[in-house]
C-alpha cells in the first residue's frame, strides 16, 4: 500500500484511479502473503484499516462493477448502474468508508434466489446488496493472501492461479503408470455452503486474525440473514450464503481441515517411497486427496476395502464442521470403470490397436447432453424471428466456449458429434423459417445457404462449431503452483522489494487499460533490447570480440558477409554499449 495513503489520519480522502489502486493493493497483498509464509504461527492485527483504505475500496468496486452480477440487485433493489447514475461512485464509496471507519457498518440480509441444478433439485443463492459486495470483496482482498499461505496444494477450487484442469491433471498423473492409484473414493459434501458451522469456521479464522473488528465483520456477514422468495426473513444459524464474493474463501478456510488431516497422514506415514512400499507389503494402502471446493476424490493405491474405510474417516473429519457426505454422490469405483469429475469422464482403457492401457479424459455424458440442450434452445421455433447470421454467431460462441473448456482431453470425436447435432438443428431451423408454398429441398438449401460443401454461411458469418477449437494436452503443473503474490525468483535474487509478483500481467487484465502518460506519470521508457538471444562466451558484451568482425569467405558469386551488424535505433547510451561490444557496428 502506498505510504501516503490516508488510513489513520483526518486528511481529505484522495481516491486513486483504477490502475494505481490495483498496484497499491497488489503491493500490500504481496507483503501480507510473504509475512504469512515466513511465520506460520503469526496472527495479524490492525487489518481493519486496510478494508476501508481508498485503494482497496476502489479495487473492490472495480471487481464488483465488472462482474456479470453487477446487473443483479439485492434486497435494496440497487444495481451498479443505478448507483453510478444516481449517487456517484465516489460518494457511494465515501459513505462505505465512513461507516467502516466509525464501526457503524451493518450488513443487510441477502436476497434468496433458487436456480435449478442438473439433478433436478434447486440450489439456493444469496444475493447481497452492492454495498455488502464491495465490503466483502475488500475483506477478501485482505484475507485471501494470508490464508493462501496456509492452503495446501491438494485444493484447487476458488483459488487464484488454479483451475479445474489442474485437479484433473493431478488425477490423471496419479492414476497413470508408474504410480497406479487405481481405486477412487468419489465424494461430495451435502449442502456444503448451507451447513458450515459458524463456530468452527470463526475459530479457524482467529488462528490467523487477531483483529477483533475484522472477525466481527466476518461474523456479521455470516449472521446477516436471508430474505426468502416469499418475502420472509430467516436467520442464518449455519452456512455462508452461496453467491457472495466472500463465500468461496470462507468455504476453503473451513474445508482446509480436511486437507490438513490427509496431509498429516501423508507426511507421517506415506511421505517417502520406502514408507509407501512398506505399507503395501503389510497389506495397507496409500492415498492422496484432490479437492475442488466441496467436490473431492481420494485416489487409493491398494484394495477396495482401503477406499471403503476412508469413507468413515472423511465423515469423522467433517462432523465437527457441521458437514456430512452426500450418500447418493459418494461411491467407490475402480479407474477402469470410470467416473465423472468436474465435467470430465476419467477412465483407464485399452488403446485401440494395442494391448497397452492408458488413462483417458473426455467430456462426460452429462456435459454433452447439457450443450445439446443449449443448442436446441437456440434453434427452437421461438428464435425464428432472428436472422440466420445472428443464430450462427450465437451457436459459434456457445460451442467455442464449451470446446475451450473440454479441449484438454480426448475430445475431437465428441466435438465432431456436437457439430453434427448443431448442423442438423440449424438445417431444420432454416427449412422451417424459409419454406414457402413448397417445402425447401436439400439441393436448394445447399445452393442458398452454404458456401463450401455443406457449411452454412450468411452475410459473411460462417458456421464453425466446436471443431474449430484445437485439442491440446494440458501441461501438468505439479503441486507447487505459484500464487499471484509469489515473488519472481530473479527479482528476489536481486534483493528487490518493489513487490513485483509473478502473474501480475495476467491480473492486470481485470484493470482498465489507461495510458499512464495521461495520468501525469509520464511515458514509461522501454528497456533496451539485448544484443541477441543466443550470445554466449566471446559473443556476449564484454567478451573477447565480435564474432562477425572477421570477413567470412564467400561461396560462389555470393557477396561477402558484412563486417558487423546494423544496430537498431536507440539512445546514445544504448549505442555506446553496442559499440563497446563491437566497435565496427553502424547505427541505422
Amino acid at each position: 500500500m502506498s505510504e501516503d495513503a490516508p488510513v489513520n489520519t483526518g486528511a481529505a480522502v484522495v481516491w486513486p484511479d483504477d490502475y494505481s489502486a490495483y498496484l497499491a493493493v497488489r503491493r500490500m497483498q504481496t507483503k501480507l502473503h510473504r509475512w504469512a509464509g515466513e511465520d506460520a504461527s503469526r496472527r495479524f492485527g490492525d487489518l481493519h484499516n486496510l478494508i476501508y483504505d481508498p485503494a482497496f475500496l476502489v479495487h473492490a468496486w472495480e471487481r464488483v462493477s465488472s462482474n456479470a452480477g453487477a446487473r443483479t440487485p439485492g434486497v435494496d433493489k440497487a444495481t451498479v448502474a443505478w448507483i453510478e447514475a444516481r449517487i456517484g461512485v465516489v460518494t457511494f464509496l465515501g459513505r462505505i468508508r465512513d461507516s467502516l471507519k466509525a464501526g457503524e457498518f451493518q450488513s443487510v440480509h441477502v436476497r434468496q434466489v433458487m436456480i435449478p441444478k442438473a439433478s433436478g433439485k434447486l440450489r439456493k443463492l444469496g444475493i447481497p446488496t452492492v454495498a455488502d459486495r464491495v465490503v466483502q470483496t475488500s475483506l477478501k482482498l485482505v484475507l485471501e493472501p494470508i490464508f493462501e499461505a496456509d492452503f495446501l496444494p491438494c485444493s484447487y477450487g476458488f483459488r487464484p492461479n488454479r483451475r479445474t484442469h489442474d485437479a484433473i491433471a493431478e488425477i490423471h498423473h496419479l492414476a497413470s503408470e508408474p504410480i497406479n492409484y487405481r481405486w477412487v473414493l468419489e465424494a461430495d459434501i451435502a449442502a456444503c455452503f448451507d451447513e458450515i458451522g459458524h463456530t468452527p469456521l470463526l475459530g479457524r479464522i482467529r488462528r490467523r486474525i487477531k483483529d477483533k473488528r475484522v472477525c466481527a465483520l466476518v461474523k456479521a456477514f455470516l449472521k446477516a440473514g436471508v430474505m426468502t422468495t416469499t418475502g420472509d426473513r430467516e436467520e442464518t444459524i449455519t452456512g455462508t450464503p452461496q453467491g457472495g464474493p466472500l463465500s468461496p474463501l470462507l468455504a476453503n478456510i473451513a474445508l482446509s481441515e480436511l486437507d490438513e488431516h490427509f496431509h498429516r497422514q501423508w507426511q507421517q506415514e506415506m511421505g517417502t517411497q520406502s514408507q509407501r512400499a512398506k505399507r503395501i507389503r503389510n497389506g495397507l494402502g496409500n492415498w492422496r486427496l484432490i479437492r475442488f471446493a466441496d467436490d473431492f476424490v481420494i485416489m487409493v493405491s491398494g484394495k477396495r476395502s482401503h477406499a471403503e474405510a476412508l469413507r468413515e474417516e472423511v465423515a469423522a473429519v467433517l462432523a465437527p464442521l457441521g458437514l456430512r457426505l452426500s450418500p447418493e454422490k459418494t461411491r467407490v469405483v475402480h479407474i477402469d470403470e470410470g467416473f465423472d469429475f468436474l465435467g470430465m469422464h476419467i477412465r483407464r482403457q485399452r488403446k485401440r490397436g494395442t494391448q497397452k492401457y492408458y488413462v483417458y479424459t473426455k467430456p462426460s455424458r452429462k456435459a454433452i447432453q447439457a450443450i445439446k440442450d443449449k443448442v436446441k434452445a437456440r434453434t427452437y421455433r421461438s428464435t425464428r424471428h432472428m436472422g440466420l447470421d445472428e443464430v450462427i454467431t450465437s451457436l459459434n460462441r456457445l460451442l467455442a466456449g464449451w470446446a475451450n473448456y473440454f479441449r484438454h482431453g480426448v475430445s475431437k470425436d465428441v466435438f465432431n458429434a456436437i457439430d453434427s447435432h448443431a448442423w442438423s438443428r440449424l438445417m431444420r431451423w432454416i427449412r422451417a423459417k424459409y419454406q414457402g408454398k413448397n417445402r425447401l429441398g436439400m439441393k436448394e438449401l445447399r445452393r442458398r445457404f452454404c458456401d463450401k460443401g455443406w457449411r452454412f454461411a450468411c452475410n459473411g458469418v460462417v458456421f464453425t462449431g466446436a471443431s474449430s477449437v484445437a485439442v491440446t494436452r494440458y501441461r501438468y503443473r505439479g503441486s507447487k503452483i505459484p500464487t499471484p503474490w509469489t515473488p519472481d525468483p530473479a527479482t528476489a535474487a536481486c534483493g528487490s522489494t518493489g513487490g513485483t509478483a509473478r502473474g501480475e500481467p495476467v491480473a492486470l487484465r481485470g484493470a482498465r487499460r489507461v495510458r499512464r502518460a495521461g495520468r501525469g506519470n509520464g511515458l514509461v521508457a522501454r528497456p533496451a533490447p539485448r544484443p541477441g538471444p543466443t550470445l554466449r562466451g566471446a559473443e556476449a558484451p564484454g567478451g573477447t570480440g565480435c564474432p562477425r568482425s572477421k570477413r567470412r569467405r564467400p561461396k560462389g558469386n555470393r557477396k561477402p558477409a558484412p563486417l558487423c551488424p546494423v544496430l537498431p535505433p536507440g539512445g546514445a547510451a544504448q549505442l555506446a554499449g553496442y559499440r563497446a561490444w563491437c566497435p565496427g557496428a553502424k547505427a541505422r
